[in-house]
């Protein structure tokens, strides 16, 4: 080791006095040159060659002004003819077909989308220009010894824009944006998965700073049974493995969308893999009026907008779009000129709706819903939404019995809540009734904290009624306030 020490030293010293000499050789040579021309050549070629030489004096002095720039640029492409030989090598080694870099399925995407693109995500927004600021100027933070997160999964129901946010914060960021959806991740030949895998995190390494986006990771990232060694369990090993196999510092963060946060292997959801989670759920009233007056922009219209965000409750960014598109199709084909809110009902009676992505509600119903979320927000004392339906999970490692007990009044508070506040009961988010039971069971069964579940729930929903009842008015002032703006914010409570 210290022989090759000594080798690189003598050979850098022997570049430099070559360097020193060559250099002197030359400003020499350049000064005799000027003096014995201008006594003997008058040509416009020995002027194009003085011009030359001067052209090439400053090429050498900018060049070593900006050396450090030069070496990172070839250092740059060392590292990425690096990672694509070690692939192909690694490929090679197995077995596999190499492909050519023209027949790859994955392409590198230059978004053009920005946040002003996008509308309603006021809430989501910081969090995301942090890891813009980390990509764009990634160097303030490597002085201090901090590292990108690998991973942000944006969760949250169908059409909220999970896609449009990973394209903008691609597009803020001015970096390459690798697209794929999890189930293209999906094939029928064993192997094939893992080895699309291999590919995009490779290329994504060749084109840092860049983000990798995997749309519905839920088709590959299902929990693991642990029963079989099927295609997509060897798949989601190997995503594991790629984003394990990656440090902070390298530029490429990936980013994950699902519908479903809940049937995602505990192994993704890891510190050091998706280190952040971002949950976007469906716009309230002043969200829809922002990304109504977006799509508006450019129409010609005769729209109440705040009236109009107002009757949309439910609706998602998608939705909004895909009303006003219909409308605007409508308006063309009746020979209007400008979109009116007679265009826009008409589209509104036409569209089909899903249950689950979007809740058409009467004047009733809304009032039903928003005594439901206001239970909830007044027994948990946290933001609640007038669409929220997944609570935050108990994060404790060992839970007290009070803390589970707190848990089953969350899940139970809602439809106790309108019971006590309309003298009736109402079939409502079942979920949280399949939930309340389960933990009830877990609380007798595992940690024996009571006798039966019924007895349980039985004295979880008369203690929820003595505080609703002591509390009337206070739960009818926060329902108000769901109808109204269709958020309960903590210090509202």
């Amino acid at each position: 080791m210290l022989q090759n020490s000594n080798d690189l030293k003598n050979n850098r010293d022997k570049n430099l006095k070559l360097m020193l000499l060559s250099g002197i050789a030359l400003v020499v040579l350049f000064f005799y040159t000027i003096y014995k021309s201008s006594a003997y050549i008058q040509t416009s070629t020995y002027s194009f060659g003085l011009v030359f030489i001067v052209i090439l004096l400053l090429f050498a002095v900018v060049a070593r002004l900006k050396r450090d720039k030069i070496q990172e640029f070839i250092n740059k492409n060392k590292v990425k003819n690096s990672i694509f030989a070690q692939e192909l090598e690694k490929r090679k080694a197995v077995g596999e077909e190499v492909p050519h870099e023209e027949s790859s399925h994955i392409e590198v995407v230059k978004p053009n989308t920005t946040f002003k693109d996008v509308a309603g995500i006021a809430q989501v927004k910081e969090e995301l220009e942090e890891i813009v600021e980390f990509l764009h100027n990634p160097k303030k933070y490597f002085k201090y010894g901090i590292k990108l997160p690998k991973g942000v999964l944006l969760y949250g129901p169908p059409g909220v824009g999970k896609t449009l946010i990973a394209r903008a914060v691609a597009g803020e960021s001015n970096v390459p944006f690798f697209y794929q959806s999890g189930a293209s991740f999906v094939q029928i030949y064993v192997g094939m998965g893992a080895k699309r895998v291999r590919e995009l995190f490779a290329k994504a390494k060749v084109n840092a700073p860049s983000i990798i986006f995997i749309d519905e990771i839920d088709a590959i990232g299902k929990e693991r049974g642990g029963k079989s060694n099927d295609e997509r369990e060897s798949t989601l090993n190997e995503l594991l493995t790629q984003m394990d196999g990656f440090e902070g510092d390298n530029g490429v963060i990936v980013i994950a969308a699902t519908n479903k946060i809940e049937v995602l292997d505990d192994a993704l959801l890891r510190a050091g893999r998706f280190d952040r989670r971002v949950k976007l759920s469906l716009p309230n009233i002043n969200d829809r009026k922002e990304i109504l007056e977006l799509y508006l922009k450019s129409i010609k219209h005769n729209i109440d907008v705040k009236t109009l965000s107002t009757n949309l409750s439910g609706f998602s960014s998608a939705s909004i779009s895909t009303l006003i598109n219909e409308a605007m199709l409508y308006m063309i084909k009746s020979g209007d000129k400008v979109l009116e809110q007679k265009h826009i009902e008409i589209a509104k009676n036409k569209l089909e709706f899903g249950k689950k992505e979007n809740f058409i509600l009467s004047e009733n119903e809304k009032e039903v819903l928003s005594i439901y979320q206001a239970s909830k927000a007044f027994i948990t004392k946290q933001k609640v939404s007038l669409f929220d339906e997944n609570s935050t999970k108990l994060n404790s490692v060992f839970p007290s019995k009070n803390q589970l007990k707190n848990e089953l009044k969350k899940y139970l508070a809602g439809s106790i809540g309108i019971e006590v506040l309309k003298d009736e009961q109402y079939a409502i988010f079942e979920e949280d009734l399949e939930k309340a039971n389960k933990l009830a069971k877990e609380m007798v069964e595992k940690f024996a904290m009571a006798r039966e579940s019924k007895e349980l729930i039985d004295q979880t929903k008369v203690e929820l009624k003595t505080i609703f009842d002591e509390n009337y008015e206070e739960i009818t002032r926060l329902s108000k306030i769901m109808i109204k703006n269709e958020v309960i914010e903590e210090n509202e409570i």
